[in-house]
């Protein structure tokens, strides 16, 4: 089973969109759910994994499912030398469990960084990976179903997570 996650943040807490789907191709999900998690440490440039590492691990405690890969938004390797998010959590995980990181922008000087251009987008999607080899996973997300830039499993994370946090701004008007 593999897993696409996402992270959205509101106010007082932060929703975690898990999508499970089986095969990199396919259009639906086989499982979809959110959790949400207190934020417990604000954002700080370069220690983004201890802001949402917690809310990954606590959606990846819900599933049910032995996950083979799971997809995170963001980067594994942030340089050669500098873990990012993806690295924290295969870390944490210390399992068989593959990370591959997808980011939406260019971080200089990511070298390990593959650029995956989907669709007709001129602008590529970054990959950098942990326990599997960055090619390999570039040439996964570069399979994953959609003909837009960002593959439709990686969107429905999105939206998901989004949605959670704006149920949080609407409740408490």
């Amino acid at each position: 089973m593999f897993a696409a996650l996402d992270v959205h943040y509101g106010e007082t807490h932060a929703t975690t969109a898990c999508v499970l789907f089986s095969s990199w191709g396919v259009a639906t999900a086989d499982d979809q759910f959110t959790t949400d998690t207190p934020i417990i440490a604000d954002y700080r440039p370069g220690q983004f994994f201890r802001r949402e590492l917690p809310c990954l691990l606590s959606a990846i405690e819900t599933a049910a499912p032995a996950m083979e890969v799971i997809v995170v938004d963001g980067y594994v390797w942030l340089g050669r030398d500098r873990p990012g998010l993806g690295w924290h959590l295969f870390e944490a995980l210390q399992s068989d469990t593959a990370i591959i990181g997808v980011a939406k922008s260019a971080f200089a000087d990511c070298d390990p960084a593959i650029p995956v251009y989907r669709g007709q987008s001129k602008k590529p999607l970054y990959v950098t990976a942990q326990g599997i080899a960055v090619e390999a996973a570039a040439a996964h997300i570069a399979d994953m179903h959609g003909s837009h830039r960002i593959p439709t499993l990686l969107k429905l994370a999105d939206r998901l997570a989004r949605s959670g946090c704006a149920r949080e701004s609407n409740d408490q008007r």
